[in-house]
C-alpha cells in the first residue's frame, strides 16, 4: 500500500527539474543526430538514429523516474521545442500521446521492470515521427518556406516519402527504439542495478 501511495504522489521541484535536464540532453543530441539529416537518404535514416542514441539518454532518464507523468511532460516539452524549432505541431501531439503511452507501461511495472523499460523507449521513440507529419502529408506547404534548401535536395527528399511511407516509418521508429532501450540497458547497467532497476 505504501508504494500505491508513493507512486501517486505528485510531481515535485526534483522531478521537474530531471525532467528539463534530461529533456535538454535528449535534444542536444537529436539535434546533433539531425544535422546528418543535410543528406537525404540520412532524412528518413534519423528514425533509426534518433531512437537509438536517445534510447541511451531515455533509459538514464528512467532511473530518476518515479512517479507518473514525467515521460508525458518529457514528450511535451520536446514536441514544444521541434514547434518553436519550425517543425510544427504535429510532434507536440506525438510526443505527448506516446510519452504517456510510455507513462502507462512503465508505470505498470511500478517503475522497476527492465523489460517495460525498453518497451517504454519503443512507444516513446514514436514522438518523433511527428516532425515528418507534414513531409507526407502537406509536402508543397512544408517545402514552400524551405526553399533555401535547394531544388535538388528538395526532389530527392520528396523522392523518399511517399504516403505509403508514414506507418513503415512509425514501426521503424518503434522497433530501433526497442534496439535502443536495450542499448541503453547495456550501457547504463550500473545505474540501473543502484535504481533497483531489474
Amino acid at each position: 500500500m505504501m508504494n500505491g501511495r508513493k507512486e501517486c504522489k505528485k510531481l515535485d521541484g526534483k522531478d521537474l527539474i530531471n525532467i528539463g535536464i534530461f529533456t535538454a540532453i535528449y535534444f542536444v543530441v537529436v539535434f546533433s543526430v539531425a544535422m546528418l539529416g543535410m543528406i537525404p537518404i540520412f532524412l528518413v535514416l534519423l528514425t533509426v538514429f534518433v531512437p537509438l542514441v536517445g534510447g541511451i539518454i531515455f533509459e538514464l532518464f528512467l532511473t530518476k523516474v518515479k512517479k507518473f507523468g514525467m515521460i508525458t511532460i518529457m514528450g511535451f516539452l520536446l514536441g514544444l521545442i521541434m514547434l518553436l524549432t519550425g517543425m510544427g505541431y504535429v510532434p507536440i501531439v506525438t510526443g505527448t500521446l506516446f510519452g504517456c503511452l510510455a507513462d502507462f507501461i512503465y508505470t505498470k511495472g511500478k517503475f522497476a521492470s527492465a523489460r517495460l523499460a525498453v518497451l517504454a523507449n519503443g512507444f516513446f521513440s514514436i514522438w518523433c515521427w511527428g516532425n515528418y507529419y507534414e513531409l507526407f502529408f502537406n509536402p508543397d506547404a512544408y517545402w514552400s518556406t524551405r526553399q533555401v534548401y535547394g531544388e535538388g535536395y528538395i526532389t530527392a527528399v520528396r523522392a523518399l516519402f511517399p504516403t505509403y511511407m508514414a506507418p513503415v516509418l512509425v514501426v521503424v521508429c518503434f522497433v530501433s527504439g526497442i534496439f535502443g532501450g536495450l542499448l541503453g540497458r547495456m550501457l547504463l547497467k550500473k545505474h540501473f542495478k543502484r535504481a533497483g532497476i531489474a
